[in-house]
């Protein structure tokens, strides 16, 4: 009978689908021709809510973007399973996720749209379905809870949903939040647009070259090197669209960890 559930729901969506688818003034450029990031197919997953009506919970999270509100992210968020998080190159991403086929979804409401900003990890203490929500090789988003009540009610606990990529739309340029020391410069990336993802940056001080730096882990990325009383500069590859764009000047000489510093371009 379960079965017999699953494969009619599972058969619904799929017919639901194809309806569906039917320092401040730094200078910047483009170092590829931009490639704009258009929405993909509709999908199928579920979706779950963390923390209450303050999102308090939601703060911090895997891909290092520390107060949400502050940063600019708010409540529309969400933490992916390992599937959708990508070891962290998915930090950023938008998604628009519509609840269907349940009771608990509210009519006329055609989808929300969140950024991914943490990781749902696995619990394999659960099995996938039944608890283990995030368990691979599931696609599913644990989203913050004032996001999720406004696709479902919050009683319903898990609802069935479809989702795709969508630009993201940010208001000015990227930030870089700086952290590390005098040998080890540690960045994070945040209100990038187009794809929201980035997949490869390099920093250049004012007295060297282009300095490849590492993924670290969600949105961050790494330098080690001295870099002291030098202006920063930085050229960033999105991992979705594959466009670069450079970044001149963002930082001042005197620039410190735990300072924010904003550019004036942003991805497509």
């Amino acid at each position: 009978m379960a079965a017999d559930l699953l494969c009619s729901w599972r058969f619904g969506l799929l017919c639901l689908l194809v309806v569906t688818g039917r320092f401040t003034a730094a200078a910047g450029s483009y170092g590829s021709s931009p490639a704009r990031f258009k929405p993909s197919a509709w999908s199928l997953a579920h979706a779950t809510f963390y923390g209450d009506e303050t999102a308090s919970e939601t703060m911090g999270g895997a891909c290092g973007y520390g107060n949400l509100f502050q940063t600019g992210y708010g409540t529309d968020t969400a933490a992916l399973s390992s599937r959708l998080f990508n070891d962290g190159y998915a930090c950023g991403q938008c998604y628009q996720i519509k609840c269907v086929q349940s009771p608990w979804c509210f009519k006329g409401v055609p989808f929300t749209t969140v950024t991914a900003t943490n990781l749902c990890p696995p619990n394999w203490s659960q099995d996938s379905n039944a608890g283990g929500w995030c368990n691979p090789p599931r696609a599913h988003f644990d989203m913050a809870k004032p996001a999720f009540m406004k696709i479902a009610q919050w009683k319903a606990g898990i609802v069935p949903v479809i989702y795709r990529r969508v630009p993201c739309v940010r208001t000015g340029g990227i930030r870089f939040q700086f952290q590390g020391n005098g040998y080890w410069l540690l960045v994070y990336v945040m209100n990038a647009g187009g794809g929201g993802d980035v997949a490869g940056m390099w920093v250049k001080g004012s007295r060297t070259g282009w300095i490849s730096m590492s993924h670290n882990w969600g949105a961050s990325y790494q330098a080690f090197a001295t870099l002291g009383g030098q202006s920063l500069s930085f050229k960033l590859t999105s991992y979705t669209t594959k466009e670069t764009i450079v970044a001149y000047n963002v930082a001042p000489p005197n620039w410190s960890v735990g300072m924010t510093y904003k550019a004036n371009v942003n991805f497509h």
